[in-house]
């Protein structure tokens, strides 16, 4: 296609992503004469390499209280309107086989190529036009119609959907298109930053702990809540709110990672300290405290019989520990005292994490397009008729686990039911 040549749409959506596709299928579907631009090489890469490649594709018990957002009741609607069920039913008409791992994710049970294969096959069904690798450089929005300034030409639509996601993982080619163009027209933006990442610590702090990268177990980690109503607008509302989760947590060289952190670091702000419980599901205090009457083994023993080794070793090395000679006392010889602030240290471990690691490692983005601007029902712009926002693009970021997937196919079915024929 020329430079020059045009092409008239109903409904031209940028970003054929998770969101984007189910956009398009959707209005596609109903009868509108849909294109889907995208400037990726590969069909949705982030879909692919989802779950270990076989796409968390939603979570059975997903909920607006699994949704971050400083409007936390703008998800209801749609994810009221589009269920994991009816997602489930769609896997099953087009005969994926899938799985239920633990807290209701849902997983293929092959690969999460046939997840992409089906939403192409939707778009199909819709007679959706395809422009990929298409990289849109200008748009315009004059007499009710959206101009796109593409390198494979120019195309118009009466109306315009934005799913081109966060700036999470930019090696796939994640952008902040989508932000830029809500503030090209007038919109508000809430601050974006990395989620579900692997904080991070300065190498000072963190010294004593790089040595058991690898190590991983089960613990219990909580942050001051800064999003959901509760941020720094709820602290001057004087409404405080902790977030928790029951999750396994992997040291690494740099700092922590596994799911624990990766969920709690949606809630954690710069500045902020999280608190963990290394032993959720045992009383040290009073294991100690039991082990010690008639016992002749060394503390260090006797932690790690109830803890990892490597982590009682290394927790027994820091400097309060060997200032008290815990590491080589007796644990009949070591006070009740110090046995109680033991035990209180691991169950309520506090540390301030320096940073994360950055969009490079993060599974998505929080923040985004403000949803105070958007109608909840239709994912259209207020101000700017025409105009509509699905998926990551939005202020509504989702735990760990396949939730952020079921945003995606809720809030791409209401736009898609909502999207008007010409």
């Amino acid at each position: 296609m020329s430079r020059m040549a045009k092409a008239d749409f109903d409904v031209a959506v940028i970003g054929a992503g998770a969101a984007g596709m189910m956009a398009a299928a959707v209005a596609g579907q109903r009868g509108l004469r849909v294109v889907l631009i995208d400037h990726a090489q590969r069909l949705a890469e982030k879909i692919r390499i989802s779950g270990g490649g076989r796409c968390n594709f939603t979570n059975v018990g997903t909920g607006p209280s699994n949704f971050l957002s400083q409007n936390p009741n703008f998800c209801r609607s749609a994810l009221a309107a589009y269920t994991p069920r009816d997602f489930i039913d769609l896997v099953e008409k087009h005969g994926i086989a899938w799985h239920e791992k633990h807290r209701g994710q849902l997983f293929c049970d092959d690969s999460s190529e046939a997840i992409i294969a089906m939403l192409k096959r939707e778009c199909e069904l819709g007679r959706v036009s395809w422009r990929m690798p298409c990289k849109v450089d200008e748009i315009v929005h004059e007499g009710g119609q959206f101009t796109l300034q593409t390198d494979q030409g120019v195309l118009q639509a009466s109306q315009l959907v934005l799913a081109t996601g966060g700036m999470a993982i930019p090696q796939l080619g994640a952008t902040d298109f989508a932000l830029g163009i809500a503030r090209q027209f007038g919109l508000k933006v809430v601050e974006p930053r990395p989620a579900l990442v692997p904080l991070t610590f300065d190498a000072q702090t963190w010294q004593a702990f790089s040595v058991l990268s690898g190590v991983a177990l089960e613990v219990v980690v909580k942050a001051a809540a800064q999003v959901s109503g509760t941020g720094q607008a709820g602290k001057r509302a004087g409404k405080p709110h902790r977030q928790e989760f029951l999750e396994d947590l992997l040291f690494t060289h740099r700092g922590l990672s596994g799911p624990a952190i990766l969920q709690i670091s949606s809630y954690w702000n710069p500045g902020d300290a999280i608190q963990i419980n290394l032993a959720p599901q045992q009383d040290l205090e009073r294991e100690l405290l039991a082990a010690k009457q008639g016992g002749r083994q060394q503390l260090a023993t006797v932690l790690a019989g109830l803890w990892p080794k490597r982590l009682a070793e290394q927790w027994l090395a820091q400097a309060d520990a060997v200032e008290a000679g815990l590491a080589v006392r007796r644990l009949a010889d070591v006070p009740d005292r110090l046995l109680r602030q033991l035990a209180a240290q691991i169950h309520g471990w506090s540390l301030v994490p320096s940073g994360s690691a950055g969009y490079k490692k993060a599974e998505v983005m929080r923040g985004g397009v403000d949803t105070r601007g958007i109608d909840q029902k239709t994912m259209q712009a207020k101000a700017v008729p025409g105009l509509y926002f699905v998926g990551e693009a939005l202020d509504v970021t989702g735990w760990l686990g396949g939730y952020n997937f079921q945003w995606a196919w809720a809030s791409g079915v209401a736009c898609g039911r909502a999207l008007l024929a010409g």
